[in-house]
């Protein structure tokens, strides 16, 4: 579904990204590793739209391009969630997951201020799937409750109702496990299988948890200061002496 090729990004004297190439097939979890600083963030950003790689060309779905901006890589089918959270904060957990539909609306702004006839009909309708993602994500409770009252948790889960409401294909999630107890990690990773299991969604997320890296992706892509250092199933991963030496024995898992 993805390809990245040969991607360089620099920011002045300081080089993000070198020369990284790899793949994500339909339908897989793959998990992007490395220590802090390593470049994943950047890797995404240049995936939707964010960054502007200096070299290097993206292929989605088998369509080539060195750059689009956000808006036309969410409507070419990829979400995006962020390592800091960045929800509507004054808005309803329903309004907030709404807004992702944006760019399946076609009516324009004068009908959608009129709020009437095909307008309120394209709404409500948008309103449903928003409903179901609710229903999907058990947070029927917190449909109405403004998001800034909500626990960290609870607001991860928002954010990524938020991404499912695009009806993605690809799915780029950054630490969405990051600052979550072992209770709300375990609920966070049984929605990304299902997600992944029930709409068939291929994921690439970043993750600092080697637990979870291991026990839900099917392939991991490594990085260190920039550059690629391993790309394999997890257990390939895990025994790697690069990785071992870069990120596992580091951080003692």
């Amino acid at each position: 579904m993805l390809e990245v090729k040969n991607i360089s990004l620099s920011f002045g004297a300081v080089q993000a990204l070198h020369d990284i190439s790899f793949g994500v097939d339909q339908g897989e979890i793959l998990a992007i590793i490395g220590p802090n600083g390593a470049g994943k963030s950047s890797m995404l950003n240049v995936i939707n739209g964010f960054y502007t790689p200096d070299s290097g060309t993206i292929l989605f779905k088998g369509v080539s391009r060195a750059k689009m901006e956000p808006a036309e890589v969410a409507r070419a089918g990829v979400a995006r969630t962020f390592q800091n959270i960045a929800l509507f904060r004054g808005m309803t957990t329903l309004d907030n997951i709404m807004t992702g539909r944006n760019t399946k609306m076609s009516k324009n702004f004068l009908w959608q201020a009129l709020h009437f006839g095909p307008a309120r009909n394209e709404e409500l309708e948008h309103r449903r799937k928003a409903e179901e993602i609710i229903d999907f994500l058990e947070i029927q409770a917190i449909r109405k409750t403004i998001v800034s009252r909500l626990p960290y948790g609870l607001q991860k889960r928002v954010e990524l109702g938020r991404a499912l409401a695009a009806e993605p294909e690809l799915l780029l999630l950054d630490e969405p496990m990051a600052g979550m107890n072992t209770e709300e990690k375990e609920d966070m990773c049984r929605f990304i299988l299902d997600v992944n299991d029930h709409f068939g969604t291929t994921i690439a997320l970043i993750e600092h948890d080697m637990g979870v890296v291991m026990d839900i992706s099917d392939r991991v892509v490594v990085l260190d200061y920039g550059q690629k250092i391993a790309d394999g199933s997890p257990s390939e991963v895990r025994a790697d002496k690069h990785v071992i030496d870069a990120y596992l024995g580091v951080s003692g898992n």
